[in-house]
């Protein structure tokens, strides 16, 4: 059976670059269409990460071109895995704080008793086993940029010393009475509902309006799913490059199973799928299979569509996608046969192609 290609439209206009080595010499237009690499000239405006044509992600790259050139408190705002600490180096790039490193902290990372030290820095002997001084990270950051991702983690005796950061640039270090200046840019991130953690009162309110001076509303993949093919092209340029494949095209069915997908993880869980495609593939043409969702997952869509999408998906797989005859999915949903298919052709819905 011969897979076919999709044609995939290009993005924004902007120069072609010289084809990689590492993808072979194209067969058809199609294929010459949807995989030739392109490097930057696929993101959005030039900034890098953010890689598609919906309006959301326009509107995400507006923003990120109007703040970066500022020295204002960045807020973004999205589900894990939609890449706000992409958007947050793309920030600091664009700044005139670019020939310093960011400082990057994981707010969720660092256990609460240690997440003052390390931020704010300690001097010898200010605690048990502080052996030595420490240099924190907001002092590291002085002059530059510091990325707090998971913000709406930090302990609230923290966010009382971050709140100062904010409003005086002034910070001591733990053990010591001197008062320190730092000029550091704030940009910080998270996936959790702040104003709905300032009503339970784990959030400070006073902070969160300090870190709310521009917020970035990062929109989930599921709500983008007309860039989930261009996304697609960019892993695959990305991981044949990296790992010396051959790809010429990739299945059209794989790529409207993947438009149909609720995508839990957003577009890490993309890129980790069209990674794994590509380790296992042996062919020139790619078959990108959809990954099951969770059971935990399959509630992050409320849309009645979605929900019965994958209603319907679940019993197919069931029935190995059998619509006819006794126990077959539409008897099992109680459809006539017709009906079913004509439900799945609006849904998207069509038997994975075999590799």
């Amino acid at each position: 059976m011969q897979i076919a290609a999709r044609r995939i439209p290009g993005p924004l206009p902007m120069d072609d670059q010289t084809p990689s080595p590492a993808v072979a010499p194209y067969r058809d237009d199609a294929s010459r269409e949807a995989f030739r690499p392109r490097g930057d000239a696929s993101d959005l405006f030039g900034v890098r990460g953010i890689v598609g044509q919906s309006r959301a992600m326009r509107r995400v790259a507006e923003q990120i071109c109007q703040v970066a050139v500022t020295d204002a408190t960045v807020l973004l705002l999205g589900e894990t895995g939609t890449g706000k600490e992409l958007l947050a180096n793309e920030i600091h790039e664009r700044s005139a704080r670019r020939r310093r490193e960011m400082v990057r902290v994981n707010c969720a990372a660092i256990p609460a008793a240690l997440i003052e030290s390390e931020l704010f820095g300690h001097e010898k002997g200010a605690f048990t086993g502080a052996l030595a001084r420490q240099i924190g990270r907001v002092e590291l950051s002085d002059g530059s940029t510091m990325f707090l991702d998971e913000i709406g983690d930090l302990p609230l005796e923290t966010q009382v010393k971050l709140l100062r950061i904010l409003e005086e640039r002034q910070f001591e270090r733990l053990g010591s009475p001197r008062t320190l200046r730092v000029n550091t840019r704030i940009i910080a991130a998270t996936h959790r509902n702040l104003e709905q953690k300032v009503a339970d009162g784990t959030f400070r309110e006073d902070l969160y309006y300090r870190l709310n001076v521009f917020p970035v509303s990062v929109p989930p993949l599921r709500e983008r799913d007309d860039d989930v093919v261009l996304l697609v092209r960019r892993f695959v340029t990305e991981f044949a490059q990296a790992f010396g494949k051959r790809i010429e095209a990739v299945d059209e069915d794989s790529l409207d199973a993947l438009r149909q997908y609720c995508w839990p993880g957003n577009v890490r869980e993309l890129k980790n799928v069209v990674q794994r495609a590509i380790i296992i593939a042996t062919g020139n043409r790619l078959v990108i299979p959809v990954p099951r969702v969770l059971a935990t997952t399959a509630t992050r869509s409320a849309r009645l569509s979605d929900v019965e999408r994958d209603h319907i998906r679940t019993v197919l797989e069931s029935t190995g996608w059998r619509i006819r005859g006794a126990a077959g999915a539409a008897d099992r949903l109680g459809l006539k046969p017709t009906t079913l298919e004509t439900r799945m052709a609006k849904l998207g819905l069509k038997r994975p192609t075999p590799p």
